[in-house]
């Protein structure tokens, strides 16, 4: 998609730098930056993604020293949203 993009923004400039040039460039650019996204999302700690899709497994609790208890990572991101 990216390089169909490019291609396009390249035949779109060669009458000299119009608007359709600009726009042919940001629509790379947008492409460019969406595909960067996705690889950053997909470098996520698997222990995360885990507790995204299971907040309330042990694996997923964060222990509390001075209360010797566990909460759900889920609480805690929930609380922490709050502030």
């Amino acid at each position: 998609k990216i390089e169909e993009a490019i291609k396009e923004a390249e035949e779109a400039c060669e009458g000299g730098v119009s608007g359709e040039c600009a726009a042919a460039w940001d629509s790379v650019e947008e492409l460019s930056a969406e595909a960067s996204h996705k690889r950053s999302r997909a470098k996520a700690d698997p222990l995360e993604e885990f507790c995204e899709s299971n907040p309330d497994s042990d694996e997923c609790r964060v222990y509390d020293d001075e209360a010797r208890e566990a909460t759900p990572l889920r609480i805690i991101r929930m609380l922490n949203e709050k502030n």
